[in-house]
């Protein structure tokens, strides 16, 4: 019996009266396609049992079709939302991704960044690690033109520099603390990683920058530094407990860390928020389920995946400018019981 011949683009478009490389696109959920036209497309290629042959197409655009990811942690709840925005979006533009996790060790990432060009990726969206403070290692992607987008973790390099995808950390880091201020806190300690990763030390600036536009002055003893979990929270409660002169909040810089602080108060007979007020930072699942509910500073992660994989794709599909942009995304404070002292009634967002 002969072979029955395969389905071509070429008969999908004499079927839809529309051009070949309008079908091919319309396939790969171009942005440049209709959404409508987009699923005419697919349909009839599913109703002629079309197939596309991905490997000969990557062939002759010398692409993987792979996109490289790197990820401090993948037990991040945040991140775990990030990594949703990218997959989804990527997925949708016919791109698959390889993930590895950085362990928050720049060393790691510098061999995550070796086993991702190895591979051959398409482009790479990287959340760099704490002790990351250069970039030059991505020198390795950017000289031979596979371009790169930072999110979240961003370090910035003027001669060369990268899109990012990130939020005003300093901002966030004044209206968390100001919030503290005007609860009635006067004693408000910070909890944040090492001031040398970007975001940390952003934060660290904002918190400095309210209590000083409060007229407070800051204290040495209340900026507590450790690595961010659960485990960093009971500690710095532990710091908290024996301080002589005990602050009356917390502003912590994420919320797994603000987390552990309130269980550890608590335990220890300190009423949150009569006696303390905390806030964290990020706006994951953990803050809307602890007793009492966080008040956190939000910001889209699903969101930004999603942005940070659209500005890599647009580049390598390449009918966008490619000149790097500083895309900043919005923050939003939501109040809940754990920092609320003044009580007053706050609507409560999220």
């Amino acid at each position: 019996m002969a072979q029955k011949r395969e389905v071509t683009i070429y008969d999908i478009a004499k079927a839809l009266n529309l051009s070949a490389s309008t079908v091919s696109r319309g396939l790969r959920n171009h942005p440049a396609i209709k959404k409508e036209t987009a699923e005419r497309i697919q349909k009839m290629a599913w109703k002629l049992n079309y197939q596309q042959n991905t490997f000969a197409r990557n062939l002759r655009k010398n692409r993987s079709n792979t996109i490289g990811v790197i990820l401090t942690r993948f037990d991040s709840g945040f991140l775990s939302m990030v990594i949703s925005g990218i997959e989804e979006y990527c997925s949708s533009r016919g791109y698959t991704l390889l993930v590895c996790q950085s362990h928050d060790s720049h060393e790691t990432e510098k061999q995550n960044l070796r086993t991702l060009y190895n591979s051959r990726v398409d482009g790479l969206l990287i959340a760099v690690a704490p002790d990351t403070n250069s970039i030059d290692h991505l020198d390795l992607f950017l000289n031979k033109r596979i371009p790169v987008v930072q999110f979240d973790r961003v370090v910035d390099r003027g001669d060369h520099p990268c899109t990012t995808v990130s939020i005003d950390n300093r901002r966030a880091g004044y209206d968390a603390t100001m919030h503290l201020i005007d609860q009635g806190c006067r004693r408000i300690a910070y909890l944040g990683e090492n001031k040398s990763c970007p975001i940390f030390g952003q934060r660290l600036q904002g918190y400095l920058d309210a209590l000083e536009e409060a007229g407070i002055v800051s204290d040495e003893e209340l900026i507590i530094t450790d690595h961010l979990d659960e485990g960093s929270g009971m500690r710095a409660a532990e710091k908290i407990l024996a301080m002589r002169e005990r602050p009356d909040g917390l502003f912590a810089a994420n919320d797994v860390s603000a987390v552990g602080v309130i269980y550890s108060l608590r335990k220890a007979g300190i009423r949150i928020p009569g006696e303390f007020a905390v806030i964290g930072f990020n706006n994951v699942l953990v803050s809307r389920v602890v007793e009492p509910a966080l008040t956190t500073m939000n910001y889209p992660g699903t969101e930004m995946g999603r942005i940070a994989a659209k500005s890599l794709l647009d580049m390598l599909d390449g009918e966008f400018p490619v000149a790097a942009q500083s895309i900043i995304l919005h923050h939003e404070l939501v109040v809940r019981d754990s920092s609320v002292k003044t009580g007053e009634t706050i609507p409560v967002v999220g």
